[in-house]
């Protein structure tokens, strides 16, 4: 059972809907992010719809690698323990390939691979210390195919879920579950321009089953589950002139 957690990237999208749902089934939750202000809003929802449950904020950029092990460190210490980090923020980029700005590439990369994986280390040291815990990536179904101009996402995404696949060996030992999320297309803050791709669904439905997924035990969770069970495996095997004209 998962009494704490604590998410990334927490402020808005994903990140918001999963703290809604956690703290719906009785979690306490420490929300980080870069934008405190925001974040202190969304600790005002959760904390008149949850009453009973505690929510703790805390200034996070993943980008500054070094500032995680502390501060989940702390919402570790302010929560009274921690059950669970979901390795969450991120960020869309789309660029043109040689369009003349590879810094919005690096960028990218930065935060969702580099990031990303910073956080599952820190996770992990709090959590093999402990001896136990859950650590939740989400990655994306265009880890499975690249989506054109959205190459550096793309690649991000993909180094992501290969890390998360084998940190899940390296870790099992120590007590610790790692589960990869792959979200197909999820209308949030971020990606507003979602309502043109198939099968999109709201952020608090994605978030619903993300977190039924993680207390089931789930390796890898597909959301929506259907047509995507289906769909991550055909992918890798398409032809590039269908992703071409999909995208």
């Amino acid at each position: 059972m998962i009494k704490t957690i604590a998410i990334t990237g927490a402020s808005s999208g994903i990140g918001k809907a999963l703290a809604h749902e956690f703290a719906s089934r009785g979690a306490s939750v420490a929300l980080l992010a870069r934008r405190l202000d925001v974040l202190t809003d969304v600790a005002s929802e959760l904390q008149q719809k949850f009453p009973a449950v505690k929510v703790v904020t805390l200034s996070l950029d993943v980008a500054d690698t070094d500032s995680i092990l502390p501060a989940l460190q702390t919402a570790k210490s302010e929560l009274g323990g921690l059950d669970c980090v979901v390795a969450n923020a991120g960020i869309t980029g789309v660029n043109k390939t040689g369009a003349g700005d590879f810094r919005k590439d690096q960028r990218v990369i930065m935060v969702n691979l580099i990031g990303g994986m910073a956080t599952v280390d820190a996770a992990a040291r709090i959590f093999r210390e402990q001896g136990k815990g859950v650590i939740v990536g989400i990655s994306s179904v265009s880890a499975f195919k690249g989506i054109p101009g959205s190459a550096a996402y793309s690649a991000s995404k993909a180094g992501f879920s290969s890390y998360l696949d084998t940190t899940r060996i390296e870790l099992k030992k120590h007590g610790i579950d790692v589960i990869a999320v792959h979200p197909g297309f999820v209308k949030t803050d971020i990606a507003p321009n979602m309502d043109k791709y198939p099968f999109v669904i709201p952020a608090d439905k994605a978030a619903r089953e993300i977190v039924n997924g993680i207390l089931k035990g789930h390796s890898n969770i597909l959301v929506p589950a259907m047509p995507w069970a289906v769909l991550g495996r055909v992918m890798p095997l398409l032809p590039d002139r269908v992703i071409e004209k999909a995208f």
